[in-house]
């Protein structure tokens, strides 16, 4: 009698994603990307935006947004991450994809060794915007204490009532 066995090699999904807002090294949120409970996140490069487009901040909790309007706004700096499918499914569930942000690829501008290469990226952006905020400050760089005087306020000490998705939807 033989006996055969099988091995089986079951490999997370490896996916790049861009992050721009408070998911940055020394930002408020970061500690998602680093936390071995939410998956695998490794920081790949800072990158910019092969697109311009607007990134503002809004909602009485000082949230940074990057808004669906390809050409308007600015080429955004941030940072490129690889992560794993359950740091993915993580970053969607942060995000409240895809009921509020649309999770879509990019291209994304990074700087390897004196040329630019272009890496196809996961950006999180909000797609059903008010046009107004077409109207507000758009910057190309954010961080929490930036010179805007808008610092972010971390979930635990917001109002649970208040819906600030309101502030943006249409």
């Amino acid at each position: 009698m033989s006996v055969r066995y099988y091995f089986f090699s079951f490999r997370n999904m490896s996916h790049k994603v861009f992050v721009y807002g408070t998911l940055k090294r020394n930002e408020p949120n970061h500690h998602w990307l680093t936390d071995p409970n939410n998956g695998v996140g490794k920081f790949i490069a800072e990158g910019t935006t092969k697109n311009k487009y607007p990134l503002i901040i809004a909602t009485k909790y000082n949230i940074p947004f990057l808004l669906f309007s390809p050409g308007n706004g600015h080429y955004i700096k941030g940072e490129v991450y690889e992560v794993d499918d359950l740091m993915l499914s993580k970053l969607d569930i942060l995000e409240d994809h895809p009921d509020f942000y649309i999770r879509e690829i990019d291209d994304i501008l990074v700087k390897k060794e004196n040329e630019t290469q272009t890496l196809k990226c996961w950006v999180y952006f909000i797609k059903n915007f008010k046009p107004d905020l077409l109207q507000r400050r758009s910057m190309d760089n954010y961080s929490s204490h930036g010179n805007h005087g808008l610092p972010y306020m971390e979930r635990s000490k917001r109002d649970p009532t208040y819906n600030h998705k309101a502030e943006l939807t249409e």
